[in-house]
């Protein structure tokens, strides 16, 4: 299995089990080496009390987004520090598309950033996320 098939293979295996993500109604949209691009409907139940999409949904998106890129690799590989920039609100109805990029992967360290933007291309948020790699594979035979 070459690399690229690798990758997605990890992300599938990971999809079927991740009901956090599944249940927010995000779609796992493309996944290579290092990179993965989702997206998440912000719906009403989303809302903090100023009408805008809470915080914390949209660092979800971003961070189911860093979890996928980070473990394209065959490695089980988890956050070990995260931080978001919050740029403009998320509004109802809006479809925010959440793009993670390996910046630096070094043995068991690496550094992703994820930009989540709205559907008119919009920044909404910056995010970075520092991960750890464990010694589990998803696939050991791979």
């Amino acid at each position: 299995m070459n690399e690229e098939a690798l990758a997605k293979a990890c992300a599938e295996k990971m999809w079927n089990d991740d009901n956090a993500s599944q249940a927010l109604g995000m779609i796992l949209e493309e996944v290579r080496l290092g990179y993965t691009r989702m997206s998440m409907p912000v719906r009403d139940d989303m809302l903090n009390g100023h009408k805008i999409a809470h915080g914390g949904f949209i660092f979800t998106l971003a961070d189911s987004t860093f979890a996928f890129a980070c473990n394209t690799r065959n490695r089980l590989t988890v956050a070990q520090h995260c931080n978001v920039t919050f740029i403009a609100p998320g509004k109802a109805g809006d479809v925010l598309t959440a793009e993670a990029v390996e910046r630096h992967r070094m043995e068991r360290s690496g550094v992703y950033d994820v930009t989540v933007k709205n559907q008119n291309n919009e920044l909404i948020a910056e995010f970075r996320g520092h991960s750890r790699t464990l010694k589990p594979q998803h696939f050991p035979d791979a």
